[in-house]
């Protein structure tokens, strides 16, 4: 039998701890362009001898396994991928977003399936070391999401019976169907940003000590211990203790002024608002610790959030590394490369090719335009969410002339989150959308 590239289909499932899927439910991955489970490398150490011709012995070390996992933007699969770079937070109850890049591992079991023999393979404990979505607008094609991931282990079996970590078994869960929508195309995407902001656009007054968390989809509030903000109960756009909805649809006709409203109402905090009709979801994302007089949210003051597109784009690329480090043990009697995983240092990176324009993104790379940063950029995906990126600084421009073309822009970003206490940083990317 000749086995064919489109026979082979992959589903993915959350684990309930690195390496130890639960075996319950199935999420189909996707449209597949590049996948590889049995990407494992075994670490032989050739080791010579006096007097033989050929290497007299083969030292095995740990089992290093690699899945390069490229997708089409179809189905929810990507957004786990770029989720588990990212990172998994609980907004409220069980509800999991890529609220802000996080030090812990998130990890998934893939599974893959032949469909022309039933054969199985099944790698555990996936964690993306990279990350990287792009959009070409000038060659078609969907936008895709290529993940560089690493594995605790990969293994085959004809039924899908795994004997691996504690007897895995996956052949009495059902594989799921693909997904039936297409896959986003480029023009499905906006890329947006906007230079203006409001210092203080939110400004709360509260107990000295507290902070607050602003994310792409969730404003949080906690207590100097750490704790959820009580004051906040749930009703409304407070959908769980401390936990509030910036999307909520009470914001769309009155935006901040609503947001004020809401938190004048509870029992401790007292709002002031100097954007009334700014869009809530356009607070610029970070940590901001409360002081006696009061804490400054900025915002940018817009009233929705589209912001000003870039409506002559050639090519987005964002990237997402990590930098993990793997710490190799040994693993049901067998040695790995990737026992654990030490989330690394993040660098996110938006690379844009775009037909010049105007001059607009070119004087604030030089630093004349609001000091050389891009306070809020977003990649709107519609209803499938969206991703804003934070404190933009432009490190490389550059526009080339060649005779008979257009005239190109090409632009390499980074991004740092916004406020002033802890690692406010972790908010350069947020997400809207929900996580498995």
């Amino acid at each position: 039998m000749v086995r064919k590239a489109q026979d082979i289909q992959a589903a993915f499932e959350v684990e309930t701890t690195y390496g130890n899927p639960p075996d319950t439910q199935l999420f189909h991955l996707g449209l597949l362009d590049t996948f590889d489970p049995r990407q494992v490398n075994m670490n032989v150490t050739p080791v010579p001898s006096i007097g033989q011709s050929t290497d007299a012995h083969h030292a095995g070390g740990p089992i290093d396994v690699t899945l390069p996992l490229k997708v089409a933007c179809q189905g929810t699969g990507w957004q786990e991928l770029l989720g588990n770079a990212i990172g998994k937070t609980t907004a409220y109850g069980s509800v999991d977003v890529p609220h802000s890049l996080t030090g812990d591992t998130y990890s998934h079991a893939i599974l893959a399936k032949d469909l022309s023999t039933s054969q199985h393979t099944l790698c555990t404990g996936v964690v993306v070391n990279e990350a990287t979505l792009e959009a070409d607008y000038t060659a078609g094609g969907y936008i895709t999401l290529d993940a560089q991931c690493t594995a605790l282990y990969s293994e085959d079996d004809d039924d899908g019976d795994f004997t691996f970590n504690q007897n895995d078994t996956y052949n009495g869960v059902a594989f799921p169907s693909a997904p039936t929508a297409d896959p986003l195309i480029p023009t499905d995407m906006t890329l947006s940003y906007s230079t203006s902001s409001v210092n203080n656009a939110l400004v709360v007054t509260d107990t000295a000590g507290k902070y607050i968390e602003v994310g792409e989809r969730y404003m949080r509030f906690f207590k100097e211990d750490d704790t959820a903000d009580d004051n906040y109960g749930t009703g409304g756009s407070i959908v769980a203790t401390g936990v509030i909805d910036l999307d909520n649809s009470a914001y769309d006709s009155s935006g901040m002024q609503a947001l004020k409203t809401v938190i004048d109402g509870t029992s401790s905090a007292t709002c002031t608002t100097n954007a009334s009709s700014a869009d809530p979801q356009n607070l610029l994302k970070g940590i901001y610790k409360m002081t006696g007089s009061g804490v400054d949210i900025p915002a940018i003051n817009d009233t929705d959030q589209t912001l000003t597109e870039i409506n002559n784009l050639r090519t987005v690329s964002l990237t997402i590394a990590n930098n993990n480090t793997p710490i190799s043990g040994k693993v049901d009697g067998k040695w790995v490369q990737n026992s654990k995983i030490a989330r690394g240092k993040a660098d996110i990176t938006l690379e844009i090719t775009a037909t010049a324009h105007d001059e607009t993104l070119y004087d604030i790379y030089r630093g004349e335009t609001n000091g050389g940063v891009i306070p809020l950029m977003r990649l709107d995906f519609g209803t499938q969410g969206s991703i804003a990126l934070t404190n933009g600084t432009i490190t490389s421009f550059t526009r080339p002339l060649t005779g008979g073309g257009e005239v190109v822009d090409t632009l390499t970003i980074k991004f740092r989150g916004n406020g002033d206490y802890r690692n406010y940083s972790a908010f350069a990317i947020s997400a809207d959308f929900t996580l498995q």
